[in-house]
C-alpha cells in the first residue's frame, strides 16, 4: 500500500510519495515543483517531510536505506527518517567476523523500534531478509518451484537446512532416491530442494531433495532413451562399483559395465581401474529398450590385441612374461595386456617330476618361455619353459653307452617293471624279466621298493622314443651259461623239489637254475601224480638227461641215478619230448602254481 502526502509552501508546492517496492520496501520520492529555491519555506518543508516520514514508517516495515558508516556500536543506516537507524554489526558479518558492507551500500532492513536511548532507530538486517525469504518460500511452494538450501546440521529424523535465513526440515527419507547412510557427510552442502509443506505461523517448512532428483532423472532418462542404441559411444559417470562390474549413470538410466568388458587383460577387481564419480566413455554393447537394460563395454573402444597376435608371436620365439595364475594343469603367462599363453605342467621341466605347477612358479613372477603354438581363432598360445634349457635326452648317448653300469633311484613300480631315475630327466626301465637270472618274479615289488637305490646295466638306448632299457641281472654272470659250461648229460646233481605240474616236478638246482623231472622219470614204477612220490622241499639226486642251452632247458631223471650210461633211458626221455622251459610251461599252462595238486 502506498501513502501519498501533499504539502504546500508559501511560494510553491512539493509532493512526496511513499510507495512499496517489490520487496515490501517503502521508498520515498521527492518532486520539487517550486520554480525558485529561494522562495521555498525550508523550515516548513522539513517539518512536513519529518511528519510524513513518521507517519509512513511503522514498526515491522522493511525499508531500504543507505549505509552511512560502520561504528563500534553498529552499522549506521539512513532510512529517510528524522533519526538514523542502527543495525548490530554481527548481522553484517561473515563467518570470519569481517563486515560485509561499506559506506554508500544500499540495503534492506526491518524497523524494530523507533528512537532508542541513543537516539537511533533500531533496525534488523536479519529480520528483513527472513521476511523476504518467507515471501519467496511461499511463492515457491505455491508455484511448485525449486529453492536452494545449505545443510546446517543433522537433527533427529533428518537434516536442518538454511534457506537464506529461514530454517527448513529435510527428512532423511527425502534426502536422496536411495537411502543415505551417513547424513553427517552432507553438512555444509548446498542442494536444490522442493517445498512439501509450509506453515509460516509455526515457522515449519518441510523439504525434499528426492523429488527434485526424481524429476531430473526422469527428464534425463527420456533424453537418454532417445539417444541410446547398440554400438553407440556414450559418456557416463561411475555410480557404483561391485566385484563383478561397474554401474554407469548414462543420464537417468544405468548401464552395467561387466568386469570382463573393462580390459582385454586380466583384471582382479574393477576398483583397480575406476572409482565412484569418474566420468568415462563407454560403448553400448546391447540395449534392451523394453526392459531398460544396457550392457556396456570399455575395452571395446581399444583394439583387440589378438587381432594382430600373429604379427608379434611365432613358433620358436623366446618370450618373457609374468605369471598371471596357476592351475592344476599349468600356469598362464601374461605376455602383454590381453594376451596370455599357457605353460602346461608337462612343459615346465625336462627333469623334475612336478606334482603341481605351484612348485615351480607363483603368480607375479617373471618367466622366460618358448612359443610352441599360436592359435588366433581359439585365442590360445602354447608355451614351454623347459625348451629354454637343453634337453638332456639330446646328449644322452654322449654320457652313456650300452653296457654302462649306472646307479639310480627306483621312481615308480608298474606291473611290467620298475622305472629307475639315473639323472634328472632320464629314466630307465628294468623289465621284470631283467631283474634276476634265476628267481621267478611275478611283480617288481618282490625284488625292489620305491625310492630304493639300485645298480643296473644299460642294455639299450632309444633317443627318438626317449627310452632307456636297464638290467639288474646283467650285473652278474649268466647263471645258465655257467651251468651249461660245467655240466653235461649224465652228470648227477642234487636238486630240491620246488613245485608240481601234472606232467612232472620242477627242481631247483645250484645257483637257482631250474630243471624239469618228468613224471615218468621220478620212479621205475608208474606214477600218476608226482606228489605221490616226492614232496615240496625234498632234496634228492637227479641225473641230467639233456641240456638245451639255446632253449635254456634241463631234463632230469631221478630213476636214472645209479644207472651209468643207460642209452635206453636217455633215448626214451628224448622221444617223449617232455622237456620244456619255465617260460613255455607258463604260457601253455598258465600259472604253474595254480596247477599244483
Amino acid at each position: 500500500m502506498a501513502d501519498h502526502v501533499n504539502q504546500s509552501g508559501a511560494k510553491g508546492a512539493a509532493t512526496s510519495t511513499i510507495q512499496p517496492n517489490d520487496n515490501n520496501v517503502n521508498q520515498i520520492n521527492f518532486n520539487d515543483s517550486s520554480s525558485s529555491a529561494e522562495d521555498a519555506d525550508f523550515g516548513a518543508l522539513l517539518k512536513d517531510f519529518e511528519q510524513a516520514s513518521a507517519s509512513s514508517i511503522n514498526i515491522g516495515d522493511v525499508v531500504s536505506g543507505k549505509v552511512i558508516k560502520v561504528s563500534d556500536r553498529g552499522v549506521i543506516i539512513d532510512i529517510g527518517f528524522k533519526s538514523e537507524g542502527i543495525v548490530p554489526k554481527e548481522e553484517f558479518s561473515d563467518a570470519d567476523g569481517s563486515i560485509t558492507v561499506s559506506s554508500g551500500d544500499v540495503v534492506d532492513v526491518m524497523v524494530k523500534q523507533f528512537e532508542n536511548m541513543d537516539g537511533y532507530v533500531e533496525l534488523s538486517r536479519a529480520d528483513a531478509i527472513r521476511l523476504q525469504v518467507w515471501d519467496v518460500i511461499e511463492k515457491a511452494y505455491t508455484d511448485g518451484q525449486t529453492v536452494k538450501g545449505r545443510v546446517v546440521e543433522r537433527i533427529k529424523g533428518g537434516l536442518r537446512v538454511d534457506l537464506g535465513g529461514v530454517s527448513g526440515f529435510l527428512p532423511g527419507s527425502q534426502v536422496d532416491v536411495r537411502p543415505v547412510r551417513n547424513l553427517d557427510a552432507l553438512k555444509g552442502r548446498e542442494m536444490d530442494l522442493r517445498i512439501l509443506k509450509v506453515n509460516k505461523k509455526r515457522s515449519n517448512i518441510v523439504l525434499s531433495r528426492k523429488v527434485v532428483l526424481e524429476e531430473e532423472a526422469s527428464k534425463k532418462k527420456d533424453h537418454t532413451l532417445e539417444l541410446l542404441d547398440d554400438d553407440v559411444i556414450v559418456t557416463g559417470q561411475v555410480k557404483n562399483i561391485t566385484d563383478y562390474g561397474v554401474f554407469v549413470d548414462l543420464g537417468g538410466i544405468d548401464g552395467l559395465l561387466h568386469i570382463t568388458d573393462i580390459s582385454w587383460g586380466r583384471l582382479q577387481k574393477p576398483s583397480d581401474v575406476f572409482k565412484v564419480g569418474d566420468s568415462i566413455q563407454v560403448k553400448v554393447l546391447k540395449f534392451d529398450r523394453d526392459k531398460g537394460r544396457v550392457s556396456l563395454g570399455f575395452k571395446q573402444l581399444l583394439p583387440d590385441p589378438w587381432d594382430t597376435v600373429y604379427e608379434r608371436y611365432h613358433k620358436g620365439d623366446t618370450v618373457r612374461g609374468q605369471v598371471a595364475s596357476v592351475t592344476d594343469y599349468g600356469a598362464f603367462i601374461e605376455l602383454e595386456e590381453g594376451v596370455e599363453g599357457l605353460v602346461h605342467v608337462s612343459e615346465m621341466s625336462w627333469s623334475k617330476r612336478i606334482k603341481h605347477p605351484s612348485k615351480i612358479v607363483a603368480p607375479g613372477t617373471d618367466v622366460e618361455a618358448v612359443v610352441l603354438e599360436v592359435d588366433q581363432s581359439q585365442r590360445r598360445i602354447s608355451l614351454g619353459m623347459k625348451q629354454v634349457l637343453p634337453n638332456p635326452w639330446d646328449s644322452v648317448t654322449e654320457r652313456y653307452a650300452i653296457g654302462t653300469k649306472v646307479t639310480g633311484r627306483v621312481r615308480n613300480l608298474t606291473e611290467f617293471g620298475a622305472f629307475v631315475e639315473i639323472e634328472d630327466g632320464i629314466d630307465g626301465l628294468v623289465h621284470v624279466s631283467d631283474m634276476s637270472w634265476t628267481k621267478r618274479i611275478k611283480h617288481p615289488s618282490e625284488a625292489l621298493k620305491k625310492g630304493q637305490q639300485v645298480e643296473a646295466v644299460i642294455t639299450n638306448i632309444d633317443v627318438n622314443n626317449r627310452r632307456l632299457s636297464l638290467s639288474i641281472k646283467d650285473l652278474e654272470p649268466n647263471a645258465w651259461d655257467r651251468f651249461f659250461q660245467v655240466h653235461k648229460p649224465g652228470d648227477v646233481v642234487v636238486g630240491k623239489i620246488t613245485r608240481f605240474a601234472s606232467f612232472g616236478a620242477f627242481v631247483e638246482l645250484e645257483g637257482g637254475i631250474e630243471g624239469l623231472c618228468h613224471v615218468s622219470e621220478l620212479s621205475d614204477q608208474r606214477v600218476d601224480k608226482p606228489e605221490s612220490v616226492v614232496n615240496i622241499g625234498q632234496e634228492i639226486q637227479f641225473k641230467i638227461l639233456k641240456l638245451d642251452e639255446s632253449q635254456k632247458k634241463i631234463g632230469l631223471s631221478a630213476r636214472a641215478v645209479g644207472r651209468e650210461n643207460d642209452p635206453e633211458d636217455v633215448s626214451n626221455y628224448i622221444n617223449n619230448e617232455t622237456m620244456t622251459s619255465l617260460g613255455e610251461l607258463t604260457n601253455f599252462l598258465g600259472d604253474p602254481e595254480e596247477k599244483e595238486s
